[in-house]
């Protein structure tokens, strides 16, 4: 992402320690690939999918323009960490009570369905790897025991390593199956072309694609990532962003592959598949008889590490953010970013609380079927969630909390206030669309 402050001069921020050139840059790229292996999980893989099968290449633009809306979103949250030394909770909090409230119960209901549905993601594909050996549940039971395990005994560096190599899986199984499904370059060109498919609801279809691959909590994750890498000054600032531009492009080449696969493979032979986790089931059990038992077993494996870094990220994420939450309400004010790069959040009660709740309680809820009330509230928070951070990120990097030289320039403020917009939209549909008559 290019410079977005508008500003051609670093003055008065706190520069800190940070590369010199470019070119040792790259070697402190992480964050990023953590933020993108996080945030595109089973259930962005299915809606990428199903785009391509139901409306061929035609909608490869909204997804493009997906990822450049996350990258806005992204550089936002690393911006305010870096040229503030405060996180964005601290930002938050200063905006009034009523921000504290949205978080707290957010953090509550939305960790504990979602403890629930990572679980149930990640064991879907070991089922089918290893049939017969567990049922569903117990397969669920064991991803989150696994998960919790890995995120309490290990700091920021060895979850960053592990990460990376199960986004690597990732990337050489979706740019496989691209490859392998012969995919029409002369189609797919035309694809970047801004047109609306000629379907019904095609403008919320189109929208929903670009607001929902990889856009979740963990954008807001980002900048805390970014603390917990080291980098704690406007020094980073230049890293940060070649990071953050790392981190969607790999996020764009994961969703660019997957709308292959949709159009080729299930489009062109009118194949329809389910919209939840099931449909990457369907999914490989269809590669399986198209290309042989190695290519679905491939395309397993990496389903499986699709939907494990989304486990992790949020476990390790989401509790570094309920650590600072908790940190702010008991009076702490100092030092917020230096905290999180010494490792102390991720050793604090706190982290590993909030990580007991991701894990343990949402196992009931793999024996039942999921409480229909809480499931309304769960995606009415998860809806609202969105264009929050759009538009606190807005009022935050516009106002004198922000040092003037990382204030937005028009650039990333046009880019905020779109992607504000457009998640609010689909927060209003999605909301719409609970079924309120049989929540009372």
């Amino acid at each position: 992402m290019a410079d977005t402050t508008g500003n051609t001069q670093d003055t008065g921020a706190k520069a800190g320690p940070g590369p010199h050139s470019r070119t040792s840059s790259w070697r402190h790229i992480g964050p990023g690939i953590v933020v993108a292996a996080t945030g595109v999980g089973a259930g962005d893989l299915v809606a990428t999918l199903i785009a391509g099968s139901n409306f061929d290449y035609t909608l490869l633009w909204a997804a493009v323009v997906g990822c450049l809306v996350k990258i806005s979103l992204a550089e936002a949250c690393g911006r305010w960490h870096l040229s503030t030394g405060r996180t964005l909770f601290d930002g938050w909090a200063g905006l009034g009570r009523w921000t504290t409230w949205f978080f707290a119960v957010y953090a509550v209901i939305w960790g504990f369905v979602y403890g629930a549905a990572a679980m149930s993601s990640s064991a879907l594909p070991l089922q089918a790897l290893f049939p017969g050996v567990m049922d569903l549940e117990y397969w669920g039971i064991a991803c989150g025991l696994v998960g919790l395990a890995f995120v309490w005994f290990n700091k920021y560096a060895v979850f960053e390593k592990v990460m990376t190599v199960l986004v690597g899986v990732m990337f050489v199984v979706t740019v496989y199956l691209a490859f392998r499904v012969t995919p029409n370059l002369g189609d797919a060109f035309a694809g970047l072309l801004p047109v609306l498919p000629d379907e019904e609801d095609s403008v919320l279809n189109t929208l929903g694609l670009i607001g929902g691959v990889g856009g979740t909590i963990t954008l807001a994750a980002y900048g805390y990532w970014v603390n917990a890498k080291g980098w704690t000054g406007t020094g980073w600032m230049k890293v940060m962003r070649l990071d953050n531009r790392v981190a969607y492009l790999t996020t764009g080449v994961f969703v660019v592959a997957m709308l292959f696969v949709g159009a080729e493979l299930l489009h062109s032979a009118d194949i329809a598949i389910s919209s939840g986790d099931q449909g990457l089931i369907q999914l490989g059990d269809i590669l399986e008889d198209r290309y042989g038992a190695t290519t679905g077993t491939l395309f397993l494996v990496g389903f499986f590490a699709a939907s494990f870094t989304s486990l992790i990220g949020v476990w390790h994420g989401v509790s570094l953010m309920f650590a600072d939450f908790l940190a702010r309400q008991r009076g702490e004010r100092q030092a917020r970013a230096d905290e999180l790069a010494s490792g102390r959040r991720e050793r604090s009660w706190t982290f590993r609380a909030y990580l007991l709740w991701l894990t343990f309680p949402p196992m009931i809820l793999l024996f039942q079927d999921e409480p229909f009330r809480l499931i309304i509230i769960y995606g009415v928070l998860g809806a609202a969630f969105m264009p929050f951070l759009a538009l606190t990120l807005l009022w935050l990097l516009n106002s004198s909390r922000t040092p003037r030289e990382w204030r937005s320039g028009p650039l990333s403020n046009g880019m905020l206030a779109a992607a504000g917009l457009l998640f609010l939209v689909l927060a209003v549909k999605q909301i719409w669309d609970q079924p309120w008559s049989e929540f009372f």
